[in-house]
């Protein structure tokens, strides 16, 4: 099993991307609203000049993304990432989605 993080700033595509995955019988995601570290230092950018020239470089008027988390069986994993990447587009351009995974060791009240 693994843990698949899904960092979204495209919010808008949220409800899209979770109705991807319920039509692929990926269930169980939970989302919570997030601010990245460069968006929240270059509110006090006269404390760090650099990050006040990089909030021209993301979406200034985006307040939150939206972090998704879900725990995958080793077999979902490449299909949800897929997923993704079809619905939010290509994630290497800036201020679109991040993704990893990371191993689950045990769970208690997941299923499959």
């Amino acid at each position: 099993m693994q843990l698949l993080l899904i960092v979204l700033n495209k919010i808008e595509l949220l409800d899209t991307l979770l109705g991807k995955f319920m039509d692929n019988g990926i269930q169980g995601a939970t989302i919570f609203s997030s601010t990245g570290m460069v968006k929240e230092l270059s509110k006090s950018s006269e404390n760090y000049p650099i990050f006040g020239t990089l909030r021209y470089l993301i979406d200034p008027d985006r307040q939150e993304s939206k972090t998704i988390f879900v725990v995958l069986k080793d077999e979902q994993v490449e299909k949800t990432k897929e997923i993704v990447r079809q619905v939010v587009g290509d994630i290497s351009k800036p201020d679109t989605a991040v993704m990893f995974t990371l191993p689950v060791l045990s769970t208690e009240g997941v299923e499959f």
